[in-house]
């Protein structure tokens, strides 16, 4: 776990995009720089973002519970902070989880649990179990094999 919670880095690149359902999007070279819509939000926020760009193999198996897939078409937990990975490493970020403990609690749990070695489908089945009732649907995620 220590490895996830390093410190990121301090280069940036602007590439900013706000969209319709107000999500702030910002491409940076690569999961270990972080974007500036982080600068100044509490240091748990800035640190789930950094877990999850450690954790995108993990997290784009993991729903989402907070009304993300109908509101703003995300497929899993990763969509609330990373829009996509492209192939030469660079991240298009999203800042929808700045504004959502749901999204937060959900990648802090699924990235602690694999970090006590918990298979993709154990964390799975333990998301969907803890957050089926009384919360919103969940994204449309595919089970991990």
């Amino acid at each position: 776990m220590a490895l996830i919670l390093s410190a990121c880095g301090t280069h940036k690149e602007e590439s900013h995009q706000s969209h319709s359902h107000g999500d702030l999007q910002e491409k940076t070279a690569s999961a270990d720089i972080m974007p500036t819509f982080l600068d100044g939000q509490m240091e748990r926020i800035r640190l789930v973002y950094q877990i999850a760009g450690q954790a995108a193999d993990l997290l784009q198996w993991i729903p989402c519970y907070c009304g993300c897939g109908e509101s703003a078409g995300h497929k899993s937990n990763l969509n609330c902070f990373i829009k996509e990975v492209n192939q030469d490493g660079s991240i298009v970020w999203d800042d929808h989880g700045t504004r959502c403990g749901v999204c937060l609690e959900i990648a802090a749990t699924a990235a602690k649990m694999k970090s006590e070695g918990k298979s993709d489908k154990e964390i799975r089945n333990f998301i969907d179990d803890t957050y089926k009732e009384g919360y919103a649907d969940p994204t449309d995620t595919p089970m991990p094999a």
